[in-house]
């Protein structure tokens, strides 16, 4: 028997069975104009335009409702709504779920993207105020150049690259892609848990859980996340679970679950190896430091 969703306004609701539909029809809940999906269907219909399927009682006026819900203006209106085919992958539980290491290797590349944008908006700042002249030493003599290279430093090295960053992570999660461009490289999303994409509120707001999370734990909040990802059934982060968000595979609550992947892939196991690379790379160098320290020390 198959199950039906019905949708009124931007809520949306379901599983229920055809003759619970047709109850909820019967008691006023659902109107003709009300949209209803179930599997094998392309699109969300009116419930006027199912009645007969359904076995409901609908005056003949109230079918012509639908020229009204095919306009492009409607939010359900396929091909172009992904709101309807999102619904029967939800319901049904077929959601990949991005485990710790996707999530990994996605903050890896976007935290590479980041430091190129940190050091372009750095240097970018400094020759913007002044800051290059001030690095001059001959500079540092006036106290007004002096000011002005602290100002200028303190905005390209910290304030600039911490607005970058609420800005990235922000249009990124609520834009179409759902996605940033470590998380499209490894093809996860980030979405509301029932499978609704991120507005520009909540995607602002999880970025600002994650960020003063860390400033005010020093970082702690990201390792018990580590955790959290890892071994929690639904796989959220602390800033996930305050904002009520899940990173799920990039075929998640469309009308293709079945093209989800469970396995890695291939960028997400090459930035593993590469970040394996750089942290055998920075212990060499630090036992290698140490070395030399020692060696300076002994010969003193």
């Amino acid at each position: 028997m198959s199950s039906w969703f019905f949708a009124i306004g931007e809520q949306r609701q379901g599983p229920i069975s055809a003759e619970e539909l047709g109850t909820r029809f019967q008691r006023g809940e659902i109107t003709p104009d009300a949209l209803v999906w179930r599997e094998g269907m392309d699109g969300w219909r009116p419930l006027g335009e199912m009645a007969a399927e359904l076995g409901l009682a609908i005056p003949a006026a109230a079918p012509a409702i639908a020229t009204v819900v095919n306009e492009p203006a409607s939010p359900y209106a396929a091909p172009a709504a992904h709101v309807p085919l999102q619904s029967a992958p939800v319901f049904a539980g077929q959601v990949v779920m991005a485990g710790f290491w996707k999530r990994f290797a996605a903050s890896f590349i976007d935290g590479m993207v980041m430091m190129v944008v940190t050091l372009v908006v750095a240097l970018v700042g400094l020759m913007l105020t002044g800051g290059a002249a001030a690095l001059n030493p001959q500079a540092f003599a006036n106290d007004m150049m002096r000011g002005t290279f602290g100002v200028t430093f303190i905005l390209a090295f910290y304030v600039l690259p911490i607005l970058a960053q609420a800005v990235y992570f922000t249009w990124m999660h609520a834009s179409a892609s759902q996605a940033t461009l470590g998380k499209l490289a490894v093809g996860i999303k980030v979405a509301r848990t029932d499978g609704q994409a991120l507005t520009l509120g909540r995607s602002f707001g999880r970025w600002c859980a994650y960020f003063f999370l860390n400033l005010v734990s020093c970082g702690v909040t990201t390792l018990i996340s580590a955790f959290t990802v890892g071994l929690t059934e639904r796989k959220q982060a602390l800033h996930d679970m305050i904002a009520d968000t899940l990173v799920v595979d990039r075929w998640a609550f469309t009308a293709h679950p079945e093209r989800q992947r469970r396995d890695l892939g291939a960028v997400t196991w090459t930035i593993i190896v590469l970040a394996g690379l750089f942290f055998v790379a920075y212990i060499g160098f630090f036992v290698f430091a140490m070395g030399m320290a020692a060696i300076a020390g002994g010969n003193q």
